[in-house]
């Protein structure tokens, strides 16, 4: 069991029998004596991908969730599901295509993952912060146009499109963030 006072950004309780993430908590005290202090919340169902926000009185007790992260890594797409390995335990997940569609252009073949088991079965994929990726596709660099700063798109090999600096051409590989999908370096 968890309190209001454990509350903090990251950590995994159960709601309404889903594993939620905390991605926001913020302690509001209505008196200068601290008397009544509520806890508000932003958190995100596991399971649904939903955000949501609840307020909490201070002192009220939520379940811990039946949540694991395990190192995993992503064996190949099938149709428009992915295929997940536990590195743990070699046993194989799969995440349907609605979830595994936001996630599935920044992925290759053998990428290690995050895996986050709940009661036995895969509920979320958490991606390294930067991947690898190498330039298919992009037009050639403009030039002596440096009056603003210029960017391109750029396809990659996983089918992802970006903007890119006009300097790179197909074949250099690229850092992505994979939080917003934008260009962070040359790799």
């Amino acid at each position: 069991m968890y309190t209001t006072n454990d509350f903090k950004k990251g950590l995994v309780i159960q709601l309404d029998g889903a594993p939620c993430v905390l991605v926001d908590v913020s302690f509001q005290s209505p008196s200068a004596r601290g008397a009544n202090t509520m806890v508000k919340t932003k958190y995100r169902n596991l399971i649904t991908s939903q955000v949501l926000e609840k307020t909490f009185r201070s002192g009220d007790k939520v379940d811990e969730a039946d949540f694991e992260r395990h190192k995993g890594q992503f064996l190949y797409a099938d149709g428009g599901r992915g295929v997940f390995m536990d590195l743990e335990t070699y046993e194989q997940f799969e995440m349907e295509e609605d979830n595994f569609s936001a996630i599935a252009p920044f992925l290759l073949d053998g990428t290690e993952v995050q895996l986050g088991i709940f009661q036995e079965r895969m509920v979320n994929v958490d991606l390294p912060m930067t991947v690898e990726l190498v330039v298919t596709e992009t037009a050639p660099a403009m030039k002596n146009a440096t009056a603003t700063a210029q960017t391109k798109e750029a396809v990659l090999e996983t089918g992802l499109r970006l903007q890119v600096p006009p300097y790179l051409e197909a074949g250099e590989k690229i850092k992505v963030d994979t939080r917003d999908g934008r260009f962070i370096s040359r790799a």
